[in-house]
């Protein structure tokens, strides 16, 4: 293993082992065919059956509860995927085997009918499951001995998730708005076709690296300031807080629940098909199935948490409180792939015409070919350096990049032989991902200043900029008569709010996940994983079910009324984290 890390750093790109750049497009192809076909999603299901490229003309509220219940289950396959990775396929072969499950799906959702759709839908979250959390260990895995390297190779990945991310929807989104929705989730399909077969064809440059585990298991270091040495952290800890036969009990009958819940909100508003046809009092099945779950994995958190160490219990409770901030963080944040697009398509302004239009499409322009010409140099610089050792690779890698000039060709030609322009309502979710690549660097600098704020306070930020971002749109939609169902407002508020998000996602998104490795024993770090994956998945969920209440609330109040409660959630739920901010630091023993 140690020979093969050595061989990978041999050929360097950028200061760093050309394999991790084989990751890098991997990665943005991945992530390219994700958010390309994610964003389209809302707009195909309710877009008029007639008009100039039909939709389904689905109500909101279930178009949105079916993605609510889609964003859950992407961030939960992934704990089962994660352990077949480390028990039985190792990284490498289940990124494969999750690459061709999400090839799959997006194939069956070119066709455009119930049953493909919902197909593609559960064949992309089986591949997510495979593909999302062995990435990332194969990034851990090649930097073992290397870990001052380690926060540069993952700042690369990211750089990699979002290039993706942009391109994905930049131009996915175009196809599908402007010439038919099969051309939109076909071309998500084309590049997660072409990132497999890229990462099979360079498969051998890693070596051992991510192939299958040996039955011989290395010993981890302590893995943070609670561990003494492994042996005697994990004999301890298992002597001290084993599984019982009712912590797998609640475990088993908490999942199900959850399960039932998220399967029934789709399938008994589309398909009329209730699971839990039964009511307790005034409260219906499903919502009495949701709280009996959450009341038993209440429980279960809290006797095992209870059965720690004073020290290791503080922590954990320090990170359980962090992880119900981010279910609050993710039911808002997630408004941007649903609500948001809704709202970009039906009440934003987005038909250009003289200046704005020729301002817009130069604008366009350099967003597009700036980040693209950057990543084809460093894709010319992986070619030189690994040609010799995986040529076909190469050549698939340098098509690819062909057909994608070509597209952005094809798109920018077209718009500037027009005289006005319309926006495409997708064009507004690059935003996120340009903002990122934008401010990353900044906010960096931020926290490794003496500046730089504790948790508490991040999280407290974070939720106050998330919630400002929807005020902004509070405050653009006032003109907006109740009940309305199209308007014309100034895109400035959603760029606005967009840059607001962002911000409040860079306070937060990387702070939850670090802290966890720190503050959570080496030996619970996976079942913490775990819980941390449910928080988000709890908290996408919560996203589609709110963000399906636009209707409702526009119908019986105003559209205005509808982002005001995010906007008064988000700062509250800030200002609780500024206020817990000592009692946080106490409970984290000195960790930052």
């Amino acid at each position: 293993m140690s020979t093969d890390i050595e061989n990978l750093f041999k050929d360097k790109v950028i200061g760093h082992p050309a394999g991790l750049f084989v990751i890098f497009f991997t990665e943005m192809w991945e992530r390219f065919s994700f958010y390309g076909m994610r964003i389209l999603l809302i707009l195909f299901l309710t877009a008029p059956i007639i008009s100039d490229n039909p939709g389904w003309e689905w109500p909101r509220q279930h178009a949105l509860e079916l993605i609510g219940t889609y964003g859950a289950l992407l961030y939960l396959t992934p704990i089962l995927g994660g352990w077949l990775a480390d028990k039985y396929t190792g990284y490498k072969w289940a990124v494969i085997i999750g690459c061709f499950i999400m090839m799959l799906g997006h194939a069956a959702m070119v066709v455009e009918t119930p049953w493909s759709l919902y197909l593609g839908l559960a064949l992309l979250i089986i591949g997510t499951g495979f593909f999302k959390p062995n990435m990332t260990s194969m990034i851990s895995e090649m930097y073992k001995g290397k870990e001052s390297k380690k926060d540069g190779a993952y700042t690369i990945y990211y750089m990699g998730v979002n290039a993706g991310a942009f391109f994905g929807m930049m131009l996915c989104g175009y196809l599908a708005e402007n010439i038919g929705w099969s051309y939109g989730f076909g071309l998500a399909g084309i590049f997660m076709l072409l990132g497999l077969i890229q990462f099979w064809l360079a498969k051998d440059l890693f070596g051992q690296i991510g192939e299958r585990p040996s039955k011989v298991h290395e010993v981890e270091l302590p893995q943070n300031i609670n561990e003494d040495s492994p042996s005697e952290s994990v004999d301890s800890e298992e002597k001290l807080n084993p599984f019982t036969s009712i912590d797998k009990a609640l475990i088993v009958l908490s999942s199900l629940g959850g399960l039932l819940y998220l399967f029934n909100g789709p399938m008994s508003a589309i398909g009329n098909i209730n699971l839990l046809d039964f009511s307790l009092g005034d409260m219906d099945g499903s919502n009495v199935t949701i709280l009996a779950s959450l009341a038993m994995f209440l429980y279960l958190i809290i006797t095992r948490i209870s059965r720690y160490t004073k020290i290791v219990r503080d922590k954990i409770i320090a990170v359980s409180v962090f992880g119900i901030f981010t279910v609050f963080f993710f039911a808002a944040f997630e408004q941007s792939l649903g609500s948001m697009t809704l709202f970009a398509r039906d009440y934003t302004e987005r038909a250009l015409t003289g200046n704005s239009a020729m301002i817009f499409k130069i604008i366009d322009l350099v967003l597009t070919v700036g980040p693209l010409a950057i990543i084809t140099w460093v894709l010319y610089l992986l070619f030189k350096k690994t040609y010799s050792k995986i040529p076909y690779s190469n050549i698939i890698l340098a098509l690819s990049f062909v057909f994608l000039w070509y597209i952005v060709y094809y798109k920018l030609n077209r718009e500037f032989s027009k005289e006005a322009t319309e926006v495409p309502a997708s064009w507004f979710g690059i935003l996120n991902s340009f903002f990122i690549i934008t401010l990353a660097p900044f906010f960096s600098k931020w926290w490794e200043s003496k500046y730089n704020p504790s948790a508490a306070m991040k999280y407290g930020i974070g939720m106050v900029l998330l919630g400002l971002g929807f005020g902004i749109l509070v405050f653009g939609t006032m003109g907006i008569p109740q009940g309305a169902k199209t308007a014309s407002v100034s895109m400035i508020f959603l760029i606005l709010a967009y840059l607001f998000h962002t911000m409040g996602e860079l306070c937060i998104s990387p702070v939850g996940l670090s802290y966890l490795s720190k503050l959570v024993p080496g030996r619970m770090i996976g079942f913490m994983f775990g819980i941390w994956y449910l928080a988000i998945a709890i908290g996408q969920k919560a996203a589609g079910t709110m963000g399906g209440m636009i209707d409702k609330i526009t119908e019986q109040y105003s559209l205005s009324t509808f982002f005001l409660i995010f906007t008064l959630v988000s700062v509250a739920i800030g200002f609780v984290s500024m206020v817990l901010n000592p009692t946080l630091k106490k409970l984290m023993h000195g960790v930052r």
